[in-house]
């Protein structure tokens, strides 16, 4: 049994297809694709090309899905969203089919599989309890004691920080798969991960920059450029990004306790 987690591709229909290209080799039995597909450059041909591969797939959402479906249906966003976030959610949500908004919201939270020798593997967007929740590979283990507990799977994977890592909480093993299309690592490309009877691998699929960006660049996303240039061409490292995430998870925790 062989499981290929796909996160965060954020409709990155480039780096989309060379994985998928490589999945023709490593012929997983599944390909969890776990939240954040649409919200991007192109995203009603990034879903489609994912639907498109059948019963092979199964999909969970991720809190930019759920903005998406928001905005589709005319509801309020959050009002903490910037401006710019919130035009593009909604350039997003007009590019989708009502079809597609629908097959986004109807998606679950969460998903449990089983891999033998691995166990039971928890699927979901950022945490079990939350679909935005911020944690990061230096997060106190106090924080992740509680964000984690009472999980009675042996395995979680989740994504939304967009950086591969992996933290032990107790008897669970948290692993973050990282980001398709706007990863936050060492170098360009699709990040994922892959499950099997020999344990996990955090792996790295690249993909031709150039043409990427002039795909991205054609397709009236209103920050096609930037996309291009802060994810494609080039990507912060996830010593960057935590950076940034970890005061953010800080804020959450000591507000909410």
């Amino acid at each position: 049994m062989k499981i290929a987690a796909l996160y965060d591709i954020h409709g990155n229909l480039p780096a989309l297809n060379a994985l998928l290209e490589e999945l023709k080799e490593v012929q997983p039995d599944l390909i969890v694709v776990g939240g954040d597909i649409v919200s991007g450059p192109m995203p009603g041909q990034t879903l489609e090309r994912l639907r498109q591969l059948g019963d092979q797939v199964r999909f969970i959402r991720g809190n930019a899905d759920r903005e998406v479906v928001t905005a589709f249906d005319d509801q309020p966003l959050s009002p903490t969203m910037p401006e710019a976030g919130r035009a593009v959610t909604h350039w997003v949500a007009e590019q989708l089919t009502r079809s597609q908004r629908d097959f986004l919201a109807q998606l679950p939270e969460q998903i449990t599989l089983r891999i033998e020798k691995l166990g039971d593997i928890l699927f979901c967007h950022a945490t079990p309890r939350s679909d935005e929740e911020i944690f990061t590979p230096i997060s106190p283990q106090e924080r992740l004691t509680s964000i984690f507990t009472g999980i009675e799977q042996q395995i979680v994977v989740c994504g939304h920080t967009h950086m591969q890592f992996e933290r032990q909480v107790g008897n669970v093993r948290v692993l973050n798969a990282g980001s398709v299309g706007m990863p936050y690592a060492d170098r360009p490309g699709a990040y994922w991960l892959l499950l099997s009877l020999q344990g996990y691998e955090f792996r790295w699929t690249g993909y031709d920059k150039e043409a990427a960006t002039q795909e991205i660049r054609a397709s009236g996303y209103p920050q096609a450029q930037e996309f291009a240039e802060e994810n494609v061409l080039i990507v912060p490292t996830a010593a960057e990004a935590t950076e940034i995430f970890e005061p953010m998870a800080e804020k959450r925790w000591s507000q909410g306790k």
